[in-house]
């Protein structure tokens, strides 16, 4: 009886070693699976780097940029860094966040200003640029881009501009060329748009000094024979007779048999039609209301 009742602490001893053995094994078990670790952590650069490159040609832009992020902060000071950083703007562009991209243009050619690929990153920030007031809702609204804020044209502009001066044989210059063309008589005709808005309102002298801006800022622009013809009727309609007279000489100089003075007076008189039609208190041309 009382050997039975002592066999059970003969065998705490076996059981103390099983419990002690089996919490060795889960600790060592934890540390060789944790399936919190990241996967890339024992990456090399290279490998890093290839398996990012993989995700954006692939067209999975988030995991690569995650890829490119870590890439980054693991190995700042490589080469395939500096890359990352390009080819992280890329990403963000192909996503659509402009914002993102233009961001990390900008950080890299602040970084590095002299870089090899400087050209392709003023490219790119001017394809940012370019893109970003030509977005689905601007072509299915048939939305005119010259009635849009011109700030992201002028901001494409100045990075395509410094591209063709600074790097003139650039594999980027003649696209940026083309480009810097169509921006030229973007930029001319939105400055127009506010001409012919201040025209409408009777602010003739603001709409004669927009449309000048125009004929010098953009002399080679489509919309010049716009704003000489604003600026022979603003002149016109403000007693400026000298002025009136040399704006309709360059006018038809450069423009013979242009018919642009008339079709001005015709909007400016419709528009003065509709505002006393709505009877409102103000007339543009110094009249009463209706």
């Amino acid at each position: 009886m009382n050997q039975a009742a002592r066999s059970p602490s003969l065998r705490l001893p076996g059981v103390a070693l099983l419990v002690a053995a089996f919490c060795v094994f889960a600790l060592n078990g934890c540390g060789s699976f944790n399936p919190s670790k990241d996967p890339t952590a024992d990456w090399a650069v290279e490998k890093l780097y290839a398996e990012a490159r993989s995700e954006l040609d692939s067209g999975n832009n988030v995991a690569a940029v995650k890829l490119y992020e870590k890439l980054e902060s693991r190995y700042p000071f490589s080469r395939h860094s500096q890359q990352a950083q390009l080819d992280t703007a890329y990403a963000h562009y192909r996503d659509n966040d402009p914002s993102l991209a233009l961001a990390a243009l900008d950080r890299f050619l602040r970084l590095y200003p002299d870089h090899t690929a400087t050209d392709y990153a003023l490219y790119l920030k001017g394809l940012v640029n370019f893109n970003e007031n030509q977005g689905l809702f601007t072509s299915l609204g048939g939305q005119d881009l010259s009635e849009r804020d011109q700030q992201a044209f002028r901001d494409s502009f100045d990075a395509l501009r410094q591209l063709i001066d600074r790097f003139p044989n650039s594999r980027y210059a003649a696209d940026s060329r083309l480009r810097l063309s169509w921006l030229v008589n973007q930029m001319a005709a939105g400055d127009i748009h506010i001409a012919r808005h201040y025209l409408r309102r009777g602010a003739f002298l603001a709409a004669a000094n927009r449309a000048q801006a125009v004929v010098r800022q953009y002399p080679q622009a489509q919309s010049v024979e716009d704003a000489l013809a604003m600026m022979v009727l603003s002149y016109d309609r403000l007693g400026l007779t000298d002025l009136r007279d040399d704006s309709k000489r360059i006018l038809n100089q450069n423009f013979p048999g242009s018919r642009k003075v008339e079709t001005v007076m015709k909007d400016e008189v419709a528009t003065k039609w509709n505002l006393g039609a709505l009877g409102t208190l103000w007339t543009p041309w110094g009249g009463s209301k209706p």
